[in-house]
């Protein structure tokens, strides 16, 4: 028989690891040119797209501090929680997601794990079935700027959980 209490119960987590280098801090011209190049690969893309590309780059790449920052601005700006929840294995749950959105998801793949060495053929050509050739571009100019902001949070371990929705715009 199981009893229930009404005592609170205290969980004590994980420390959190301190950041390895502060490298925005260290290398200003290079975040600033970052940030243009972000302002610039997210001009005349849908935001929740935009958001879901950020969201499955990161989950990709382990990214813990993008993946707290893009979920927290998805959730903000009106994304569903299960859609988030469901990015992960978006090929196995697609009736969450639009055609335009899958093809954006795979092209993320694509793009982010180059297991290959290349961007498959169908995977391409799906994109451009459901993006107009400007769209397409900043879809894959997202893509690659997420995948270069992964790269700075996962190597200077920048740590999640601090972020709050809009804080970088």
């Amino acid at each position: 028989m199981t009893t229930h209490t009404d005592t609170p119960t205290t969980v004590e987590y994980a420390p959190e690891r301190p950041a390895r280098l502060e490298w925005a801090k260290h290398a200003p011209e290079v975040y600033q040119a970052m940030v243009r190049l972000e302002t610039a690969a997210r001009k005349g893309l849908d935001h929740t797209l935009y958001e879901l590309v950020k969201i499955r780059a990161s989950q990709l790449n382990h990214c813990a501090f993008c993946l707290d920052m893009h979920t927290k601005d998805a959730l903000a700006a009106g994304e569903s929680v299960e859609r988030i929840v469901q990015l992960s294995a978006w090929d196995e749950s697609r009736h969450f997601y639009t055609a335009k959105e899958i093809a954006a998801l795979e092209l993320t793949e694509a793009v982010t794990v180059l297991t290959e060495g290349f961007v498959p053929d169908e995977v391409y050509d799906n994109a451009a079935k459901h993006f107009e050739e400007a769209e397409l571009a900043q879809v894959i100019a997202a893509i690659t700027v997420i995948n270069a902001w992964n790269r700075f949070g996962v190597t200077c371990r920048m740590a999640p959980g601090h972020y709050e929705p809009g804080q970088y715009k």
